[in-house]
């Protein structure tokens, strides 16, 4: 008797291991997954930032209206389906039911239609420009919502699976831009707990989300360390668990750790330098008022060298929007070679000797040292550039407000290319901050963007190339090998050529 007891009582006390085991192991395997920004991220309001960061953060807090795979099809999110009148001039959108907002609202047409008006017509929305050719919205029923349209407009789709398809809180809008930014509500998958400035973002788990199952970590701390190899080392050491945008000269250090993964994808985001030309006194310079003096700082570049040089030969030396051998992308225009010659007599034709310029650069080091190489080819051919690394969210500022000459800066594209181009390039993109205006290139744009069947479009952005190459409001250096380190207890990690992680999937596990 006493020995069956005692078995019995050695079998409950395993079994309560076991249990006490398992729930641990759950405890450990839901936690905090710490993510390194190498950015402090914009405001959380999706009508007015716009950094690449900001995205990265909203991608776990909230949904969009329609997402993107891997391939870069669009796939459902907020809305399970979606179709075009035959006429082009309407969207219908199907929502998914069921789906509640952080504060505990219901998400429906309603909803859909107060945030586009927002988008469209707030005094503070930078995504007014994206949206004119969307002349209403209308609440079918409580699940089906439609945009009508000025005329055909393809890059709609693109939008919707970008901020403009961010859907906020009807309350939250009612409190207005500041009650946003303070503390932003949508229906996503992680909630907002707290923001410190130049330090952490944290989201907590919603357990009321849709897809709450598919959603590993119990809270997610993002991070700001601006350095790269800060970054990997607070990996390597476990006080990160997700590294994002690994210099390529850290890339060999993580991949050679056997508790890290080095994480890539080819990318559709790119990096770019953007010029002040009508924009405030600062644009009156010499590289600000005068394409042939733009076109002699191309010339003396060496994007190859560049490459090489700062980035390990990890990324794609590029000249245009587009990504090299892509749909969109101009065979007639390659990656032109260096030519100081040919720079030096740009100059002389343009009646000058040398330029100075100031550019402004991330103040991560990578990105630094990306200016001082362009600052030494640069002199070579007559431009004495003064490189200024600056906080990122004070450079933007300072773009916005046209306090720049030139800025170094990343976009990390869109599947439609005009989410690529007329951002920068129209007289009205909302990230044209030194107010290039080609009455040509809108034209252009415009049939672009109202030509819905994909092979018609491709000559149309092949002519947009072929005026940007001319003008040289913008010019592109190179497209990103998306890189992240990440530890071995992080799994189900899916890298997108947007270099925005999605967190279906993703779980946090103890180390073997």
């Amino acid at each position: 008797m006493r020995q069956s007891t005692r078995i019995a009582q050695h079998i409950v006390m395993k079994r309560l291991l076991a249990i006490l085991l398992l729930l641990t192991q759950s405890a450990l395997a839901a936690g905090t997954l710490r993510y390194g920004l190498e950015f402090d991220p914009d405001v959380l309001d999706p009508a007015r930032s716009g950094s690449y960061t900001d995205r990265i953060v909203s991608s776990w807090m909230c949904d969009q209206l329609l997402d993107v795979d891997r391939d870069l099809n669009f796939v459902p999110q907020l809305a399970t389906a979606w179709e075009w009148a035959a006429d082009g001039l309407a969207l219908t959108l199907h929502l998914r039911p069921n789906v509640t907002f952080h504060d505990g609202t219901k998400f429906d047409a309603d909803a859909v239609r107060a945030n586009l008006a927002r988008y469209r017509t707030a005094p503070e929305s930078l995504r007014k420009t994206e949206l004119k050719p969307v002349t209403g919205v209308v609440a079918i029923d409580p699940l089906t919502v439609r945009f009508t349209l000025a005329a055909p407009y393809a890059p709609l789709l693109s939008l919707l699976a970008n901020r403009p398809g961010i859907m906020l809180s009807p309350a939250t809008l009612a409190g207005g831009s500041d009650a946003i930014v303070a503390h932003p509500v949508c229906a996503g998958p992680y909630s907002f707990v707290e923001r410190v400035a130049q330090s952490r973002i944290v989201l907590a788990k919603y357990p009321g989300h849709w897809n709450a199952a598919a959603m590993g970590p119990d809270r997610v701390e993002f991070q700001v360390i601006v350095d790269s190899t800060v970054r990997r080392v607070n990996l390597a050491a476990g006080a990160l668990d997700i590294a994002n945008r690994i210099a390529p000269t850290d890339a060999e250090q993580v991949a050679a750790n056997p508790r890290l993964r080095l994480v890539t994808s080819p990318s559709i985001g790119f990096q770019l330098v953007s010029f002040n030309l009508d924009h405030g006194p600062a644009a009156q310079t010499p590289i600000g008022r005068d394409p042939l003096v733009r076109a002699a700082f191309e010339k003396s570049l060496d994007r190859a060298a560049l490459n090489q040089v700062a980035l390990d030969g990890r990324y794609v030396p590029s000249n245009q929007t587009e990504t090299p051998g892509s749909r969109y992308w101009s065979p007639d225009h390659p990656v032109p070679p260096r030519d100081v010659a040919g720079a030096r007599a740009l100059l002389k034709q343009a009646g000058l000797d040398r330029v100075a310029f100031t550019l402004l650069v991330g103040n991560d080091p990578v990105n630094t040292q990306i200016g001082e190489v362009i600052q030494s080819m640069a002199r070579e051919a007559g431009f004495d550039v003064t490189v200024r690394a600056i906080e990122s969210l004070a450079g933007l500022a300072a773009e916005r407000a046209g306090d720049y000459q030139a800025a170094m800066v990343i976009w990390s594209g869109r599947p439609d290319p005009d989410g690529n181009s007329s951002i920068w390039m129209s007289c009205a993109g909302f990230l044209n901050w030194g107010r290039y205006c080609n009455p040509s290139l809108d034209a252009l744009f415009a049939q672009g963007s109202a030509t819905l069947d994909p092979l018609a479009r491709i000559p149309v952005y092949r002519a947009v190339t072929d005026i940007a190459q001319r003008d040289r409001s913008h010019l592109v250096l190179f497209h990103f090998t998306w890189l992240w380190g990440v530890s071995d207890k992080v799994t189900g990690l899916v890298p997108m050529p947007d270099g925005i992680l999605r967190p279906a999937g993703v779980r946090l596990t103890p180390s073997p």
